[in-house]
């Protein structure tokens, strides 16, 4: 065997004892109903489809951020596609009129996409600033999200707007801070529009996460993990208890989904990382 051939088999190798750690379904609780996104996997050397077998027997329920092409291998597992891609980016997004026309014509087809599998959420991301003032940006969103939101209400989907930082990930972004978001919520007026609430960039930009969970629960409809500092595990290494957020949402009802958007840190065994995880947030 030559260096180049060993490299990938001793990969390889890990990776199959690892993914032994679910090769059997783990029993959850179930009273927050986890995701995972790809970022799970990223040290794993796995497939796709045994990074949904995996997600599967960890008790998982969905998997994010992936499309169409690959609803039959999340359903072949049992899992659901929990957030199903738009037509918006993080930089060129709902905040900015010359956009509008191809966002629409993409999210309307993903709105039905999502509801010919019975996937519950579509993504929407606001953009980048370029010097746009936050009255003028939340505007441009409401007047793209009306055009849409009969159709997701018709065909059961909810659009969600993402919250992201914009301190250290995102440095131009819009909709940086959960009362922004919540404008464009209260002013589209529908059920069917809601925010992303990704906990590590909200820690990031305002912190008080349990509070501002609580005070705007109404207009939260899906939820991403990730520690912080570093957007690694969310274990007691970092700032964010995990634990007391979980039970946060259950004390309040959320009947909504949460997905692990953390990537394991340099020399972290993935599978124990995710085990961990989806037992932080199974209270």
């Amino acid at each position: 065997m030559t260096r180049r051939t060993f490299i990938p088999a001793a990969v390889g190798s890990a990776s199959a004892l690892s993914l032994g750690m679910f090769a059997q379904p783990v029993k959850r609780k179930g009273r927050i109903k986890q995701c995972v996104t790809g970022g799970v996997f990223a040290r794993s050397g796995l497939s796709f489809e045994d990074q949904c077998k995996a997600a599967a027997n960890a008790g998982a329920v969905g998997f994010d951020l992936k499309g169409a092409a690959d609803f039959a291998t999340i359903k072949k597992y049992g899992l659901i596609p929990t957030m199903v891609p738009g037509g918006s980016t993080i930089p060129d997004g709902t905040n900015r009129i010359e956009f509008h026309d191809k966002i629409e014509k993409i999210t309307r087809e993903a709105i039905d996409a999502a509801a010919s599998v019975k996937a519950p959420n579509v993504i929407l991301l606001a953009g980048n600033r370029r010097g746009m003032g936050d009255e003028e940006g939340i505007a441009n969103s409401v007047t793209l999200i009306n055009k849409l939101k009969a159709q997701a209400e018709d065909k059961g989907v909810t659009l969600c707007l993402e919250l992201l930082n914009s301190k250290v990930n995102h440095k131009d972004y819009h909709c940086d801070h959960t009362w922004w978001g919540v404008e464009v919520c209260k002013r589209v007026g529908s059920p069917r529009i809601k925010l992303l609430y990704d906990i590590y960039h909200m820690q990031i930009m305002e912190g008080d996460i349990i509070r501002t969970i609580k005070d705007n629960i109404q207009y939260l409809g899906h939820f991403h993990t990730g520690g912080n500092p570093g957007r690694h595990e969310i274990d007691s290494s970092q700032e964010l208890n995990y634990g007391a957020i979980a039970q946060a949402l259950v004390d309040i009802g959320y009947q909504g989904y949460l997905a692990h958007e953390y990537s394991p840190a340099q020399g972290k065994d993935w599978a124990k990382s995710f085990e961990q995880a989806m037992s932080i947030m199974d209270v």
